[in-house]
């Protein structure tokens, strides 16, 4: 397929849209991603044709949803190359899949075991690991950081010991854009005998993960940033550690048989879904899949690995304007400041110019503290944004600043 922005910009309605009487120009992907038409009308089709509860129902309905909702499975489980389709959990997102792993491991740790994490990830992946280890006394060690946004590998093999049993670690970091080495951290940590979990959000709308090769043992993200609808996310689950862990949470689904004296538990996906899922969001979720897949990862990597570059350079010609994560490996986020302005101002001027940008710590705070700032100006680029918009978007930045000192 050949890539043109501009037949891809018309599958989107809302980038015709206006903001404040500018055309607008939406640089907010990393906070989420917006939908192509055949995604909103994947939702409207579910709601208007054959919107029923799915499994167990012998009506017609019920058979259909049922047939969309598990097709959306395949879908996922071929797009992340995964062996098994019960391998593949629906889940509310992201931060729900890593706290289904969580409480899973809060019966199997105990006091003195160690868990790793990394000083780049984002609060989803920092918070649920602190309350694991308050429930069960593991230790929580720190990857750090260097000051161009990589993690130190060197010290991360250092802290892995034969007591480490969790490696939790973001495929890319949300506020700096940086690549981390997954597959060597998913080996280091395979050496000790620790499971790892990567926190694929921020990655997957970029990148095509192959999990197979990768080995990992979960690795979650979320629809919405995939061109999908929000609420929903899958979690990969080793078919190992879904024999292993206890169910996240006890209803409809999740159950084999249930009398008053016991319980037995459904085997995977069903194990770790319980209730009325979201099946207009995980049907919705295979089509943004497909259309992903139709323009091609290659092609998307490529594209946004031009608009990064340019980005960075043009941004990195205004006087007094830092950018913060410089590593070689990077997707297409520019995280940046202007000296002696607050990042919060910046965005509310540009805004009004119609261009939307996240400002604030982006769910990251120790990385802010690393750097001893309050936060930054994160432009995030998806492959329907164009060389033009970040022209607007740098042309904003300076009416701001001269506006501001």
């Amino acid at each position: 397929m050949v890539f043109d922005v501009q037949k891809i910009r018309a599958d989107f309605p809302i980038l015709k849209r206006t903001v404040n009487g500018h055309p607008l120009v939406y640089l907010d992907n990393a906070a989420t991603s917006q939908k192509p038409q055949v995604v909103i009308d994947a939702i409207v089709d579910y709601y208007s044709n054959y919107n029923s509860n799915i499994h167990r129902g012998v009506h017609t309905l019920s058979q259909e949803a049922t047939d969309a909702y598990e097709t959306a499975r395949q879908k996922l489980q071929k797009h992340f190359n995964i062996q098994h389709a019960h391998e593949v959990i629906f889940t509310a997102g992201t931060t729900h899949g890593i706290n289904l792993v969580a409480n899973g491991f809060s019966e199997i740790l105990k006091k003195g075991d160690e868990i790793i994490v990394s000083a780049l990830e984002h609060h989803s992946n920092i918070v649920p690991w602190q309350m694991l280890c308050e429930r069960t006394g593991a230790i929580l060690k720190v990857i750090p950081m260097d000051v161009d946004g990589t993690l130190i590998f060197s010290e991360y093999e250092k802290l892995l010991s034969e007591k480490t049993k969790l490696v939790f670690v973001n495929h890319v970091s949300n506020a700096l854009g940086t690549i981390n080495p997954i597959e060597k951290i998913i080996e280091k940590a395979h050496e000790k005998g620790a499971a790892v979990l990567i926190d694929g959000a921020q990655a997957c709308s970029h990148i095509k993960p192959d999990l197979q090769k990768l080995e990992v043992d979960f690795y979650v993200a979320s629809a919405h940033k995939m061109c999908g609808p929000t609420g929903v996310g899958v979690l990969y689950m080793k078919e190992s550690w879904g024999k292993t862990l206890p169910p996240y949470q006890g209803g409809g689904e999740m159950i084999k048989e249930v009398t008053f004296a016991k319980t037995t538990y459904a085997d995977m996906p069903h194990k770790f879904e319980a209730g009325t899922p979201n099946i207009c969001g995980g049907i919705a979720f295979g089509v943004a899949i497909d259309y992903l897949n139709r323009i091609s990862f290659s092609a998307i990597e490529t594209y946004e690995d031009s608009l990064l570059a340019y980005a960075t350079e043009q941004l990195s010609a205004i006087e007094g304007l830092t950018i913060y994560g410089t590593g070689a490996a990077k997707t297409g986020v520019v995280s940046f400041n202007i000296d002696g302005i607050h990042p919060y101002d910046i965005g509310t001027i540009i805004d009004k110019l119609g261009i939307a940008v996240r400002t604030g710590h982006h769910c990251a705070q120790p990385i802010m503290d690393f750097y001893k700032i309050p936060g930054t100006v994160r432009a995030s680029f998806a492959f329907y944004n164009t060389f033009e918009e970040i022209d607007v978007l740098v042309a904003a930045v300076i009416k701001a600043k001269q506006m501001l000192t």
